[in-house]
Formats: structure tokens, C-alpha cells, sequence
């Protein structure tokens, strides 16, 4: 059977969960029409009516998000595009945080950069024991820049800087739960989903105001998130552009 190659944002509705799945042909690694989909998509989600709680997933069994596409990466020319680009990232972070819903993470693979953000996003959060972290923005030249606030509320200052530093090594899965990044591991992607199917049964005949406040409440102190993560995005357009980023992500899609 052929496999999809083309990459989609997705949202489906049953029983009031809410799914909503993305995927691109590169681990799921993310380009900026995916990212601006993916905003769009949770804001459109969280005013949806028919769903109580949402679910953020990705297609395959093997990675859950590489991050930033490389291949786009490479294609940015000056600042402003940088800027642009990793304004991508801010979107989706903030749509996750205002989305008035919970959004329940079900990470079955691995996650890398972007992706440790887009689980750190996430109110509630299910892996498998192969869904291993790693920060890997230094070792092609910048620095999770946009995605590191929302990781540091998760996991701690001092987690995220370890993780920042160390950018070629993973941290287990079993590391990422002990921090507070994953609330569960299983040893498998069924028994996972079987724990997210209870949950979000439970949850999708809860209180919607009452989870909405729930959330509301926790995370508060992010309200200067709108421009916080747009200025740290600013930090990660300059330094993309540099010979130097250019140079090791070159490299690194060579040896890939």
C-alpha cells in the first residue's frame, strides 16, 4: 500500500473529542504553512462547539515532531524571513495556550526542538516509552529561542537549560516524565491510546466552563506571551541567517 506523502492539518470531531492531527512526509517536521494551519486549526477547535476536549497527535509511529523543517531552514535569506518563520512556532504556542478547551498530548515517537515545545504546549500529556526529547537547535547554530519559555513552565529553568546545551543527546522518555514534561508513558502506542480514550471520555462529560477556568487559572502569567514569544523569535530569524547556522545545517543534511 502507498504511503501519504502529502503533508495535511486535520481536525475530526467524535463523541465531543476533538482530534486534531498534522503530518509531513519528514518526521513531521514543520514548514510554515504547516505551522499556520496547525494556529488556525487549534483556534477554530477551541471555538468549536461540538468538542469538549482536544486531542493534538501526529500520523506514523516513529516520530512525533522533528521540529523546524531543515529543508525551509535553508531557504531563509535575511532576518525577516527568519523572523517570519519562527513567528510560526510563537502562533502555535499561543493558540495552545489560549485554546479555552484541554488539549490532551499524545506523543508516540519521538520529539525534537519544536516538537519538545509543541508537547510542553500540550495540558496533559501521554507518550510512550520511545517518545525521547532532545533540544538540537545549538547544534545547527541557534536556540530554542520560542519553545523554551513553555518548556522551562513544564520542566523547570534548570531541566531546559540542560536540555538546551546537550543538543546532540536525547533525554528518555522515563527523564521526560520524572521532569514533568510526559503526565504518563506506556510501554506501547495501544495501551497509550487506551488511557487517552478513558481520559478524554471523562473529560468530554465534564464541566466545559469549569475546565476552561481550570486552565485558565493555570496558566496564568503568560499574558505577555503574544509579544514575548514573537520578540524571541526575533533572536532565532538573526541567528538563522548567520554563515555559520547555514553552514552546520548543510552538514547536517548531508550526513542525515
Amino acid at each position: 500500500m502507498q504511503q501519504i506523502q502529502t503533508p495535511y492539518v486535520s481536525y475530526q470531531v467524535l463523541n465531543k473529542v476533538g482530534t486534531i492531527e498534522f503530518f509531513t512526509p519528514q518526521h513531521n517536521s514543520m514548514p510554515a504553512d504547516i505551522l499556520t494551519q496547525l494556529a488556525v486549526t487549534i483556534e477554530k477547535a477551541g471555538a468549536d462547539q461540538h468538542s469538549a476536549v482536544l486531542i493534538l497527535k501526529t500520523a506514523g509511529d516513529k516520530t512525533f515532531c522533528a521540529g523546524a523543517s531543515f529543508d525551509e531552514l535553508l531557504l531563509i535569506q535575511n532576518e525577516e524571513e527568519g523572523h517570519i518563520f519562527f513567528s510560526g512556532f510563537a502562533k502555535v504556542i499561543n493558540a495552545m495556550r489560549k485554546c479555552p478547551k484541554f488539549i490532551i498530548g499524545r506523543i508516540q515517537g519521538k520529539a525534537i526542538g519544536g516538537g519538545v515545545g509543541l508537547a510542553a504546549g500540550c495540558d496533559y500529556t501521554y507518550a510512550t516509552t520511545e517518545a525521547s526529547i532532545k533540544l538540537s537547535e545549538l547544534a545547527v547554530g541557534i536556540g530554542p529561542f520560542v519553545v523554551a519559555p513553555v518548556i522551562e513552565r513544564k520542566i523547570g529553568k534548570s531541566a531546559t537549560y540542560e536540555l538546551a546545551i546537550d543538543a546532540t543527546n536525547y533525554r528518555s522518555a522515563e527523564w521526560a516524565k520524572e521532569k514533568g514534561l510526559y503526565t504518563q508513558i506506556y510501554s506501547s502506542i495501544h495501551l497509550m491510546d487506551q488511557a487517552i480514550e478513558k481520559m478524554t471520555f471523562t473529560l468530554s462529560a465534564s464541566s466545559t466552563k469549569a475546565m476552561s477556568e481550570i486552565k485558565k487559572a493555570f496558566w496564568q502569567g503568560t499574558e505577555n506571551w503574544d509579544q514575548f514569544l514573537f520578540d524571541r523569535a526575533a533572536i532565532s530569524g538573526k541567528l538563522i541567517v548567520t554563515d555559520e547556522a547555514k553552514s552546520y545545517l548543510t552538514a547536517f543534511k548531508k550526513w542525515k
